[in-house]
Formats: structure tokens, C-alpha cells, sequence
């Protein structure tokens, strides 16, 4: 799966899981960025990414973490954190 195709996917879920609409997103980014998010046909900044999940109520790197599961479908949360949290130390 492409990372544009496992952001919306990403997105979507947890727009669905925070009820919010696309709407719910301005003024910091309009409905039509959402849209093209959530279709695949754009790719988000970091600021985006920040903004979005700021909404949605929940961490970017939540976000970024359902999109790399829905990406890579053979990997469990626990190992992602793990190898993330690997990643991370000194």
C-alpha cells in the first residue's frame, strides 16, 4: 500500500473515531485539503500533520503511527512501538 492510500485510511479512521466532519477543521485547513487527504491525492506537512491531529484530539504521532499499521499490515502496534521506542534511545 502506498503512504498517500495508508494516511487516509489513517485519517479517516480517526476522524470517524473523534466525530468530527471535514468541516471541523477550519479555519486551520479547509474541508477540500481533507478531501484530498483523504483520497490519497495530496500529501500533508508536518504542520498539517500537527494541525489534523490537534482536531482530532489526539497525538500527530498517533496519526503517523495508524497510517505506518495500515501501511505495513503484517506489523502489530506493540512491535512498532517497540522498534520506535528502540529508535529513540541514547
Amino acid at each position: 500500500m502506498e503512504l498517500n492510500e495508508a494516511f487516509a485510511l489513517a485519517l479517516k479512521e480517526l476522524r470517524g473515531r473523534a466525530n468530527r466532519s471535514q468541516f471541523d477543521f477550519a479555519p486551520m485547513v479547509s474541508r477540500e485539503y481533507i478531501s484530498l487527504l483523504e483520497r490519497a491525492q495530496r500529501s500533508p506537512s508536518l504542520e498539517k500533520i500537527d494541525e489534523i491531529s490537534s482536531v482530532l484530539g489526539v497525538h500527530a504521532l498517533s496519526l503517523l503511527a495508524k497510517c505506518y499499521l495500515y501501511k505495513n499490515p503484517g506489523i502489530q502496534l506493540s512491535e512498532l512501538l517497540r522498534e520506535i521506542s528502540e529508535n529513540l534511545q541514547d
